[in-house]
């Protein structure tokens, strides 16, 4: 009788077990089910502003202005300045054109233009290449903003006026270590590369997302709301291929796996035009033309393919010009003492095949090349 006892003991609660097994179990049923209809709820809508790395809250490029006691004052110094960019491309050129034109208003010099392929060491050699030309003003976008702050670190040292074109190096604040962050509105440009892609695909079908794998802000915050947009304003563009690239030259491999496991892929979005080249390249090999891609800034190659051919759907423009612009006035600010905006941005231009005209001139301030409108 006494090893009767613990045995019925054992058995009830073994039944209490499973019962509380069985009650786990229908709940999770219930649990998935729930989740399962709330992913088919229309996503929340995204934010319309958008801040920057240090949460910034953006103004407007407006705000960037000199008196003309402030325009004396400029001249008088005999300032120079120097470029330390990131990679090459139509819209680094372009900005560069916007600020070279403003820096020559204000009697500025530029001494020096580099950049880096994307590459921190290079971009560090860069520096101290520069550097020995004691510039007044750097403007510069960061490769890899951690090592970036080890890099400019004898910049700021040597009182050099950092002006960053959207990404400063790690740490870095404005008004202390650098002058101002001269950018675009990323939210904005997000939408717009969300709406190109919806619209050429009819509001519905399978796409890829093709996004700069590295920690690298202005990037990172663009491709994110070019996501959420997309699920809030295309609820039937689905995206069932996400990958992430280092390396711009590596989209074209990328692309083609992307393609070939996904046979009803309609629409694949690229981080920028460059990287984009690749992408379009893959596309043309696998003898798809219902594929479209939409990137951001306005690139002659891709420009090219978007009025000869059907895979292009558009492009976002950054306001190229006007950033130049901002940058070398914020340059200027840097120099006389100025405080600056801590974030401004420019509003950036949708161009498909039926503003191409408008669009180009719009961001960089010419009319497109003949090699892009076949002229």
């Amino acid at each position: 009788m006494h090893t009767a006892r613990p045995t019925r003991r054992l058995a009830a609660r073994a039944a209490l077990v499973g019962a509380l097994a069985l009650s786990l179990a229908l709940a999770g049923c219930s649990a998935g089910t729930a989740s399962s209809s709330a992913s088919s709820t229309p996503a929340a809508k995204p934010s319309l502003e958008f801040t920057g790395p240090n949460g910034e809250k953006p103004g407007a490029l407006s705000e960037l202005s000199l008196t003309s006691d402030e325009q004396s004052k400029v001249k008088d110094g005999k300032y120079t300045a120097a470029f330390v960019w990131h990679t090459s491309s139509d819209f680094v050129t372009a900005v560069e054109k916007g600020a070279r034109d403003e820096f020559k208003k204000l009697g500025i010099d530029v001494v020096a233009s580099t950049q880096a392929n994307f590459n921190a060491a290079t971009q560090a050699n860069n520096v101290q290449t520069v550097l020995a030309l004691h510039p007044s003003i750097i403007v510069t976008i960061a490769v890899d903003p951690t090592s970036a702050a080890k890099a400019f670190k004898p910049a700021v040292e040597a009182g050099t006026k950092l002006v960053i074109m959207t990404t400063p190096p790690e740490g870095y604040k404005a008004g202390t270590d650098f002058v101002s962050i001269v950018t675009e509105d990323l939210t904005a440009a997000g939408r717009d590369n969300a709406e190109i892609l919806g619209d050429a695909l009819g509001k519905k079908g399978e796409v890829g997302y093709l996004s700069y794998n590295a920690n690298f802000w202005f990037t990172n915050q663009r491709d994110k709301a070019f996501k959420d947009w997309l699920a809030y304003e295309y609820p039937d563009v689905k995206i069932v291929d996400s990958e992430g690239f280092a390396d711009e030259t590596a989209t074209q491999t990328i692309a083609a796996a992307m393609i070939a496991k996904n046979p009803n892929l309609k629409g694949i979005y690229v981080s920028w035009a460059t990287a984009a080249q690749g992408v379009v390249a893959a596309i043309k090999a696998s003898g798809r033309t219902d594929i479209k891609v939409v990137t951001n800034d306005l690139d002659t190659t891709l420009g090219a393919a978007m009025m000869s051919g059907t895979n292009v759907a558009g492009m976002v423009g950054n306001g190229s010009i006007g950033i130049g612009k901002g940058l070398a006035l914020a340059g200027a600010y840097g120099v006389i003492g100025k405080k600056a905006p801590e974030l401004v941005a420019s509003v950036p231009t949708k161009v498909t095949k039926a503003n191409l005209d408008k669009g180009w001139e719009s961001d960089y301030g010419t009319k497109p090349p003949s090699s892009v409108t076949g002229g």
